[in-house]
């Protein structure tokens, strides 16, 4: 699986002929700011909850690629007002399959409201199953014991999961969440955007080394093979 990543909690995942876009928060990262949203072209666009920082140019990615925004039944439905074209609402623990495979929507400790403080649902999770093997997109999450419920369904290739802190697991959970979900492969997200989440990368490598973990950090703007 080839993944790309724009910074923050932007990935594109391209598997089974198809392109995966997760929570697109570009144009207002300064860090990304060599990214033109006008040339990502995705299939589908997963969307794990309604803050600003996971939203903010899923409306105009959908519409110039005419792409599927799955996200919860109030996201999903809040984007349809918005008047895209192409969404599929679900909820947790509910499945769907889609060219590219099977989306299992699974459970993230977090908060959830649109940039106007409304109410945006349940932050969520992805477990995605294709072909080529399964991968975990944790979302905005503590760590949870439900987490050990994945390892049960799945052999995962690898999580994409949070190590900034603050908001979120930091490292140190983060390496207990591969445990619990059963991988040993790592792609961090939502770290660095801003102060409060800015991590020390040399020590988190060292502790993923040390508890036998790969970390793999990716460039924004470049990609991975895992």
């Amino acid at each position: 699986m080839k993944i790309t990543y724009f910074g923050h909690a932007a990935f594109m995942v391209e598997v089974g002929g198809q392109k995966i876009l997760f929570d697109p928060f570009i144009t207002p990262n300064e860090l990304a700011k060599d990214i033109d949203i006008n040339s990502l072209q995705p299939d589908v666009i997963l969307v794990s909850h309604a803050h600003q920082d996971h939203i903010v140019d899923v409306e105009a990615i959908a519409k110039n690629a005419n792409a599927n925004v799955v996200a919860t039944f109030e996201v999903a439905n809040y984007f349809a007002g918005l008047g895209v074209e192409k969404v599929t609402p679900m909820n947790h623990g509910g499945t769907v399959k889609f060219d590219f495979g099977k989306v299992k929507m699974v459970n993230a400790i977090h908060t959830s409201s649109f940039p106007d403080g409304s109410y945006g649902g349940n932050p969520a999770g992805f477990v995605i199953s294709t072909a080529e093997g399964s991968f975990y997109y944790a979302g905005d999450t503590a760590l949870t014991y439900d987490m050990k419920l994945i390892a049960e369904e799945f052999d995962l290739k690898f999580a994409i999961l949070p190590i900034g802190d603050h908001f979120t697991m930091g490292i140190d959970d983060a390496l207990k969440a591969a445990d619990f979900v059963g991988t040993t492969q790592i792609v961090p997200m939502h770290f660095d955007t801003f102060p409060p989440i800015a991590v020390e990368k040399e020590s988190c490598l060292e502790k993923a080394k040390a508890a036998g973990k790969a970390l793999h950090f990716i460039e924004i703007g470049k990609s991975v093979n895992l």
